[in-house]
């Protein structure tokens, strides 16, 4: 069943079947509000506590306005230049601040939505339907002109968590990079660490990047696995409740996976991302000089798929 609704003050597309509960924001950047288990009645997704939402402008720094639910995050997560031509990419990229364009097939029970830089030269589709515990995402990046396209796509998932939460990633993954310049346990950008055991830098003491600090720890921390995934899989789960969310995704268009934990120290926001990405680290310039970037092919696309799973 898919409808229309409003979400803190904002137009809603809510679609839901037996198991789920979702809801999307057309005119703020298609955003994921809502991720609701309806067998549990547990909202996956972190919520801010505003009660009404304000629509970004286009390029708004990402840290003024709501941080919580599923934003979409293309072409770059920092800001920057993009490689080619030296034109600003917004912070978050642009399309998380942008209305989409969206169509409602009931017959079929699916959702549409499409979006167009005012920018670049590219138009970015996305397909939503949901079958049994499962969200299924499908994607389509298209180059309006004659050279290849940069760029970084990842799916920004706020999560609530607690010190019960458990990191899922596959077993190949056993180190990684800090990219954080605040953290408090990894070191300076750059410092490379076992997983998912290693020893804190502040304390001296053994840690366990799987698992979440309390929100008194009052800290962020950023790291990606190093090297290409050998699979597209990921998720944490709820050790206490049993509740579990997991992505799946293709390796070989989203060959990269990041971390990102707010333990109290942004906001006093308690929450965490799993990022798989298509190119590393955040910077669109800078993947591109280590060539660790995405690219479209002239007048061409590149599609992918992204499922989430609620168990």
């Amino acid at each position: 069943m898919i409808y229309l609704d409003t979400f803190k003050g904002l137009k809603s597309i809510v679609i839901e079947n037996e198991n789920i509960k979702s809801v999307f924001l057309p005119q703020y950047g298609s955003k994921m509000a809502s991720l609701l288990s309806k067998k549990t009645n547990k909202e996956f997704l972190f919520q801010a506590k505003n009660e009404r939402l304000t629509k970004p402008p286009y390029g708004a720094d990402f840290s003024k306005y709501d941080s919580s639910g599923f934003d979409e995050v293309f072409p770059s997560i920092d800001k920057c230049l993009y490689p080619d031509n030296g034109l600003q990419v917004p912070d978050h990229g642009e399309v998380w601040a942008l209305s989409w364009d969206y169509e409602i097939d009931t017959t079929n029970e699916m959702l549409f939505f499409e979006v167009k830089s005012p920018r670049f030269p590219y138009i970015l589709r996305k397909k939503v339907k949901l079958i049994d515990n499962t969200i299924k995402l499908e994607y389509e990046a298209i180059n309006t002109k004659d050279e290849e396209f940069k760029f970084i796509w990842t799916p920004h998932i706020l999560l609530n968590c607690s010190v019960n939460t458990r990191i899922i990633v596959h077993e190949n993954l056993d180190k990684i990079i800090s990219v954080e310049h605040s953290t408090e346990h990894l070191g300076e950008w750059g410092s490379i660490h076992n997983y998912p055991s290693t020893k804190s830098q502040k304390t001296g003491k053994n840690i366990d990047l799987s698992r979440v600090e309390p929100v008194t720890a009052n800290n962020c921390e950023k790291f990606y696995f190093l090297g290409k995934l050998k699979k597209g899989y990921c998720g944490i789960i709820h050790e206490d409740t049993k509740d579990a969310i997991f992505y799946e995704y293709p390796s070989d268009k989203i060959p990269y996976l990041g971390i990102w934990k707010t333990q109290g120290g942004y906001r006093g926001d308690y929450n965490i991302a799993l990022e798989p990405c298509t190119g590393v680290y955040d910077n669109l310039y800078v993947a591109d000089s280590i060539r660790k970037v995405s690219k479209i092919p002239a007048k061409g696309k590149y599609d992918w798929w992204f499922n989430i799973i609620i168990k």
